[in-house]
């Protein structure tokens, strides 16, 4: 059995204690329970009891949260868990390479930044390439992150409006067997871009934008026969497009604009006869310069930790059969 050890951390100012240990000690909670290792609060600082290697990772692993903390972030599970993992993998600074990377700031004031390393990359290709394609499980921020670049680029006078877009045919059912009029029939596949608008903006900005037709929101089929100038362009769900819809969209991009598509391949709608439009044009176009293709993975899901190990499940579950 390994010698155990204690470690003491000089104790921090209250409000970055509070945040760190969180809300009733659960952050704490989870990282006693992660690295079995035992964290308590004294005059003296911070005490970690254990094993010498887990308390030696846990000294890191505070001393990094710390740094997320005083960076102006809420402490989040997914900070501690994804945290951990780069300290395991000896990537020690990723904490500090992420903690400057705001994307942009809500109209409530909320910063939007990578909170991963993929998430980082997936951002640096959006600005530095005129065509992203994005392949990515739900919950790694691909739309929304998406969404706040293309308001950054309205609001820096980049383009001149934000166009989003999603094919309106999933699960097997057609626009024209819907009730109601052609907006009622697809507001609910484009509710998710008006979510993330929404969070961004504001209600009232986007309301403004949309009446002067500065943001667009519209089904794919919309596309065909324009020529999108000086506009960003978000196509959003896009492993339920056709290779031919693909094509056609992507035809689209005119003078002075920005394409990115998003979609997760493991969510493929459309008749088993039909191919994965993203999937192909990963295929495809890999080959020219002007496009980045950014893959995101599980490590990069910000929602519930939970949303992860479904993710990984599924993927064992579909490598079995």
């Amino acid at each position: 059995m390994a010698d155990t050890i204690q470690k003491t951390i000089k104790a921090y100012d209250t409000e970055i204690i509070r945040e760190l240990f969180g809300d009733y000690d659960s952050n704490i909670k989870i990282i006693q329970q992660l690295l079995n290792v035992d964290i308590t609060l004294r005059q003296e600082g911070i005490i970690i009891t254990g094993e010498e290697i887990q308390v030696k990772l846990c000294e890191k692993l505070i001393l990094r949260l710390i740094i997320v903390i005083n960076s102006g972030d809420n402490l989040t599970t997914q900070h501690i868990k994804y945290t951990l993992n780069s300290l395991k993998n000896g990537s020690e600074e990723d904490s500090d390479s992420l903690k400057n990377d705001i994307v942009f700031v809500t109209e409530k004031g909320k910063p939007i930044k990578p909170m991963t390393l993929g998430q980082k990359e997936y951002v640096k290709t959006i600005e530095s390439k005129d065509l992203t394609l994005t392949v990515g499980p739900a919950g790694t921020g691909k739309t929304y992150l998406a969404v706040a670049m293309a308001v950054k680029a309205l609001k820096n006078k980049q383009v001149n409006r934000i166009i989003l877009t999603r094919p309106a045919v999933e699960a097997g059912e057609s626009l024209g067997f819907l009730p109601g009029d052609m907006k009622e029939k697809v507001d609910p596949y484009l509710r998710p871009l008006f979510d993330a608008l929404f969070d961004i903006l504001g209600a009232e900005k986007f309301e403004k934008y949309s009446e002067r037709d500065v943001i667009e929101v519209a089904p794919l089929a919309f596309m065909r026969g324009r020529t999108l100038n000086y506009s960003f362009i978000i196509l959003d769900e896009a492993q339920n497009t056709t290779k031919e819809q693909m094509k056609m969209f992507l035809t689209r991009l005119g003078a002075g604009s920005k394409i990115v598509v998003t979609g997760d391949i493991t969510q493929v709608d459309l008749p088993k006869a039909k191919t994965c439009g993203l999937l192909h044009a990963t295929k495809v176009l890999k080959d020219i310069k002007e496009v980045g293709i950014q893959f995101l993975s599980e490590k990069d899901v910000v929602r519930h930790t939970l949303v992860q190990k479904i993710i990984v499940a599924y993927e064992k579950n579909e490598n079995n059969r």
